[in-house]
């Protein structure tokens, strides 16, 4: 439960502590004396958008701390069995996050928020007159059983939403793959055509080179060729050279390297001349071979042009574009296997929206006799209720159905949707119905309402504080209330006044309880008559609270 809260620097509120109890804590207090603005607070505290308008003129910042009793779904944050939470927002806009001391997110607020208070407000009450939440709501009364099929149902849905619109995708793109199919096809042909071989341009290029400039060639090998088979040249010379430092090695073992390099470069030198004329041999004008290369560079340079700038790059080309073409090829066997996949899972959704229907239709009729016996604690004794089930033309998220709530506020009344027939204050009670009779199918331990008591009164008023006195037994639940038949009920009555422009709270006495009340109930306290009304509430609040525990 929540235990305290502080707040500072709060549109209206400057500095403030709020002790709360358990039971119900009912905040009253004139018109603009910030009593929403404690619930703005909390909000805030839970992780709620963060507005600079809300920071106090001339505060550095708007600053919430809300202390609460640990729940078991967040004793990982917890230090002595409290959990605080905590924000600030800064005049700029900028907001902070804190559990336990701790930096947090806004998102990790409300995460954990959402374990320790459920907030009821105006806006809350407006959500009710939703499809979706109707849906939800009849969701969660059928059960957790319900739920779980729910879920799966919904993961169903999700994979065949998913397929199905692979299968459109597949679909739609045909006429661009058979386009795709006969340009690859083309190109792989083409290359396969002329078959290139890695590094072949290179190796032609060369080969085109030497057949382009053979007699030139010819001329140097031959004088090449001649100088080094002519008398006196080189290779005569180092003969020479070896046999004057052989007869020297006989005289000196030192000179047998030297004599060994001379012998060796004579005989490089008759092997050059050798080498020389085999290359002029080899050389010959063949302008028939020469025009064969220069085709086929032409040849080979024009798939570079399209497909790469080497041959490699060309190879590569045609290797991606023939698995391309493989997987275009087989497309029609994935469109046929994705077409029967997304018939086996429709068919699975339809089975499990089935079971979503029945689960819906077998709690409808219950939670509406559930809402019937709320509403007339409520003081709406003639009220009927209707859940009936409104099939979508086609399946989607949450099933094959919505769910409206139908409402007849009194008899002879035709049972329509609450948007047409419930004024403010059946909504609001209606709003309370449903978050009664939700009351045992969960654990949140506070329970917040904000203007529930919105266009209701007298009779209707004593009703509503009878019922939240009820669910008070159970959970700690808190007020903002301008209702003296609400405010009767209080465990804790806590008056928001405002002097001097700020906001200050204080928990009020049995007498000052009276004088409260009498306030709310006349305008104007020390009034006999609203004294005495005041005192008759808080009996008739006693003695229905005795009656509830009898």
């Amino acid at each position: 439960m929540l235990r305290e809260l502080h707040i500072s620097g709060l549109g209206v509120i400057d500095d403030l502590d709020l002790d709360l109890h358990p039971g119900l804590n009912v905040l009253t207090g004139e018109t603009g004396a910030g009593k929403t603005m404690v619930t703005v607070g909390l909000a805030l505290a839970l992780g709620a958008r963060a507005d600079s308008s809300l920071v106090r003129d001339g505060a550095k910042a708007a600053r919430v701390q809300a202390r609460f009793d640990a729940t078991e779904t967040a004793a990982d944050w917890s230090e002595d069995g409290e959990v605080l939470l905590a924000r600030s927002v800064s005049p700029d806009g900028k907001s902070a996050a804190r559990v336990g001391g701790q930096l947090a997110t806004a998102s990790t607020l409300a995460e954990l928020g959402a374990t320790f208070v459920e907030v009821h407000g105006q806006h809350q009450a407006q959500r009710l007159l939703a499809p979706a939440t109707q849906t939800a709501f009849l969701d969660r009364f059928a059960g957790d059983a319900h739920l779980d099929s729910l879920a799966a149902y919904r993961t169903a849905w999700g994979r065949w939403r998913d397929a199905h619109t692979d299968l459109d995708a597949l679909t739609t793109a045909s006429r661009e793959r058979e386009r795709e199919l006969d340009l690859l096809a083309y190109q792989v042909r083409e290359i396969e055509a002329v078959d290139p071989r890695d590094g072949e341009t290179e190796d032609l290029t060369a080969h085109e080179a030497r057949l382009a400039h053979v007699e030139r060639l010819l001329e140097r090998a031959r004088e090449a060729e001649a100088t080094l088979s002519a008398e006196g040249t080189l290779g005569d010379a180092a003969a020479e050279a070896a046999n004057a430092l052989a007869d020297a090695a006989r005289l000196d073992p030192h000179a047998e390297g030297l004599a060994d390099r001379a012998r060796s470069l004579s005989a490089e030198s008759a092997e050059l001349a050798h080498d020389v004329r085999d290359y002029r041999e080899g050389l010959s004008a063949d302008p028939d071979s020469l025009h064969a290369i220069r085709e086929r560079l032409s040849t080979l340079k024009g798939l570079q042009r399209k497909y790469g700038a080497t041959d490699s790059e060309v190879l590569s080309f045609k290797a991606e574009a023939s698995s391309r073409l493989a997987e275009l090829a087989t497309a029609d066997e994935r469109l046929a296997e994705l077409g029967g996949e997304v018939e086996r899972l429709m068919s699975d959704v339809h089975a499990r929206a089935a079971v979503i229907t029945r689960g819906r239709a077998d709690a409808a009729p219950a939670l509406a006799s559930a809402l019937e016996r709320e509403l007339q604690q409520l003081g709406m004794p003639g009220a009927t209720v209707a859940v009936e089930l409104d099939p979508w033309p086609e399946l989607g998220p949450t099933g094959a159905e919505r769910v409206e709530v139908r409402l007849s506020p009194t008899p002879g009344q035709r049972a329509a949707r609450l948007a047409k027939t419930a004024s403010g204050g059946e909504l609001s009670r209606t709003m309370l119905a449903c978050r009664s009779v939700m009351a045992d199918l969960d654990d949140v331990p506070t329970l917040v309402f904000d203007e529930v008591d919105a266009g209701i009164g007298g009779e209707a008023g004593l009703a509503v504080g009878r019922r939240l006195a009820r669910l008070a037994e159970g959970r700690q639940v808190l007020v903002v209330t301008h209702l003296p038949q609400i405010a009767c009920f209080a465990d804790r009555h806590i008056l928001v006044e405002k002097g001097s422009g700020t906001a200050s709270v204080r928990a009020l006495s049995d007498d000052e309880r009276i004088h409260e009340l009498s306030r709310m109930l006349a305008g104007l306290t020390g009034s006999d008559g609203a004294v005495t009304h005041a005192e008759e509430l808080l009996a008739t609040a006693s003695a229905s609270r005795g009656m509830v525990a009898g």
